[in-house]
């Protein structure tokens, strides 16, 4: 049975030796994930591969946020990774740029260029630009409709962010001088407006459904960071509202319609209809996800990873990686029964 590419963050993002990618890599091979990898440089990505769990998986590489590609430097840059990788991944991610919208035909220009250099290249990876900086949603459909013919160049549809820009956007024609994300779970008058906060949120599926139809009409591949979230939530060390487990609540220091917590944008049948919208409409080889759910302070023991930790004298961030890889793991389950059944 053919099934999109999966994948989910593999990196340490916390602090420690080598001997947590080792945790992460029997992980990993354990439950059959491919792998997306975070590299400034080429021979950050070539030391990375050599925790490959396993030959058989799928690998992208994320790069550095800050490349830009009105800049030739930053084009450069690419072209190394992708001439030094091709054939070991398939995929590399960058993020979009504020000159989307200020300086969109120079944008297309530069892109265009840059999938004819890729093209040169024997067995070039794909370029997956993700929605990152907080575009109009529609601006970046825009900008893949108008190079809906490049061979290498594609989208990356970061769910969390098109979710979390509808909401605040939602919540602001309601309140135009009001933002979204300056609320918190503490706020005093939280009772009073959350009514208005929530119905902001369930706007979020609705918009990256629309997004996921408009594209899938280019017959591109389409690359997706999968993760949930809620404006809300500042629980991320970044300080960011999404990027948590699909099975992750939204607790609350009051009760809201008899319970404690909220809903988040997205939840398990958030995933599921995202799920079933990218197969209904994109062919399993031009599909990929990666979950791209960050870690907590939660520790759970290393059972069969206890003997790569020898030299450790302190536990903690050994279990609290291992804490991230079972969430990892239990959403990749909860992904792959959501695409076995869509599944004809």
């Amino acid at each position: 049975m053919d099934i999109p590419r999966l994948m989910a963050l593999f990196e340490k993002r916390i602090e420690g030796d080598d001997s947590l990618l080792h945790l992460a890599a029997l992980r990993f091979r354990e439950a059959g994930m491919g792998t997306e990898l975070y590299a400034q440089t080429p021979a950050e990505l070539h030391a990375l591969l050599g925790f490959r769990p396993s030959a058989n998986t799928p690998i992208i590489a994320h790069l550095d946020r800050r490349l830009n590609l009105l800049d030739s430097q930053s084009c450069k840059r690419i072209i190394d990774f992708a001439s030094s990788f091709t054939r070991q991944i398939f995929g590399l991610v960058i993020h979009d740029q504020v000159d989307v919208r200020d300086r969109l035909d120079d944008y297309l220009t530069a892109v265009r260029d840059l999938d004819s250099r890729l093209s040169e290249l024997p067995a070039s990876p794909y370029l997956f630009i993700e929605y990152a900086v907080g575009l109009e949603p529609q601006l970046f459909v825009t900008l893949f409709k108008n190079i809906d013919n490049l061979q290498y160049i594609s989208a990356c549809i970061d769910v969390g962010h098109i979710g979390i820009r509808q909401a605040k956007n939602t919540y602001a024609e309601s309140f135009p001088n009001k933002d979204l994300s300056c609320i918190t779970l503490n706020d005093d008058n939280l009772p009073e407006i959350i009514d208005d906060v929530e119905f902001a949120v369930k706007s979020a599926l609705p918009a990256v459904l629309d997004i996921i139809k408009e594209l899938s009409k280019l017959g591109k591949h389409i690359h997706f960071h999968l993760h949930d979230g809620h404006p809300l939530l500042r629980v991320d060390p970044y300080g960011l509202s999404d990027h948590i487990s699909f099975f992750d609540k939204v607790p609350i220091p009051f009760k809201y319609k008899g319970d404690h917590f909220l809903h988040k944008m997205f939840g398990l049948k958030g995933l599921s209809a995202i799920v079933t919208e990218s197969m209904k409409y994109i062919d399993t080889s031009l599909l990929s996800f990666t979950l791209e759910i960050h870690p907590t302070d939660k520790r759970l023991p290393l059972g069969n990873g206890s003997h790569l930790f020898p030299h450790w004298k302190d536990l903690t961030n050994a279990e609290k990686m291992n804490n991230w890889l079972s969430v990892l793991i239990s959403n990749y389950q909860l992904l792959l029964n959501e695409i076995n059944a869509v599944q004809p």
